[in-house]
């Protein structure tokens, strides 16, 4: 069995209403992305988050500026639960030069290193020894910072994984693992990829290497942010590596264009029933936390948002061939 806390961590009403709004911002973002590929703007593969909000947003409101994270080949999410500015992740997703990466990087390998944001990763297990060596880094300098690694359930059977939780347990490194199950390592399930004995409880990957462990109900973003919290204290206080398992479900396909052929009948539905972007906000106003009115100025505020964003990506310039050789080296040398 996972651990669990004894008192919950709650988040103030201001947090919720963030997280809401972080979690409306990446659903709409990547509804527009979805859109725009579709109609043979975006060039590239793509990798949506759709279904996953609570999972990067319960996380990334815990940490701090001066924290780091990696991300994986789905990582808009992440990016945007972060802070990064939308404008300039829809450039980079559209090939401009004006993107985080100029370009280079597209739908899966945006980061902004200034803003603690390594890189996401088209790499299963990828950014797990990444977040390793961060955590590493934070340890020798002597402060406080923490490294998260968000992955997919299909990192877990990575020698990466393991080399990396085997010496972060070693060095009491503060590293977090978001384990994100989202049922499927792109078309196979858990029960094919994983022994019948993980099948309820992933984060027994970790119990060789002494993590924390919890497991979460990943479309309950305050149930995230309680067990992120959690980790993120132990980590911030020298207590070793964690392990949080986020049970979810994404309601686009491993791609677009996946034809979602291995989905059972009647389990899109039993996941949507959850969808925390459509059950957070009546929450919220039932509670009294947020307004009718309140909500539809967040929603049009976030069109309008995006909107810009788009309209900056389309028009801004095609990277200059010439930089294909820029960003290489740690030197800045031409080396060709």
């Amino acid at each position: 069995m996972s651990e669990q806390a004894d008192q919950r961590t709650q988040p103030t009403d201001e947090e919720r209403v963030e997280m809401l709004e972080t979690m409306l911002r990446i659903r709409e973002f990547e509804s527009r992305m979805r859109d725009n590929f579709a109609d043979a703007e975006i060039p590239g593969f793509l990798h949506l988050y759709i279904g996953q909000e609570a999972m990067a947003t319960g996380v990334c409101q815990v940490l701090e500026d001066r924290d780091y994270l990696t991300s994986t080949h789905r990582g808009h999410g992440h990016c945007i639960a972060r802070g990064l500015d939308t404008a300039r992740m829809a450039a980079e997703i559209y090939g401009k030069e004006t993107g985080y990466c100029n370009g280079k990087g597209g739908s899966m390998h945006i980061a902004d290193v200034e803003a603690g944001m390594l890189g996401a990763n088209g790499i299963v297990a990828g950014g797990v020894p990444i977040a390793t060596g961060a955590a590493l880094s934070s340890k020798m300098r002597g402060t406080d910072q923490v490294a998260v690694a968000f992955f997919g359930d299909g990192a877990l059977s990575e020698g990466a994984f393991h080399e990396s939780f085997n010496q972060a347990a070693i060095w009491d490194l503060p590293l977090i693992g978001i384990v994100e199950n989202n049922q499927y390592g792109e078309m196979s399930g858990i029960d094919e990829q994983h022994p019948p004995s993980t099948h309820d409880d992933l984060t027994i990957y970790g119990e060789p290497y002494g993590a924390h462990r919890e497991q979460v109900d990943g479309m309950d973003v305050e149930a995230v942010y309680d067990a992120a919290a959690r980790a993120v204290e132990r980590a911030r206080h020298g207590e070793g590596p964690s392990l949080v398992e986020c049970v979810g479900y994404r309601f686009e396909g491993h791609h677009e264009g996946d034809s979602e052929f291995y989905r059972d009948d009647g389990e899109y539905e039993h996941w949507k029933s959850k969808d925390p972007v459509e059950t957070y906000p009546e929450r919220l106003i039932d509670e009294g936390v947020l307004t009718a009115d309140e909500w539809a100025a967040m929603q049009a505020g976030v069109e309008t948002e995006l909107d810009e964003a788009i309209e900056f990506a389309r028009e801004s310039p095609m990277p200059d061939p010439q930089q294909a050789y820029e960003g290489l080296y740690a030197d800045g040398g031409d080396h060709r």
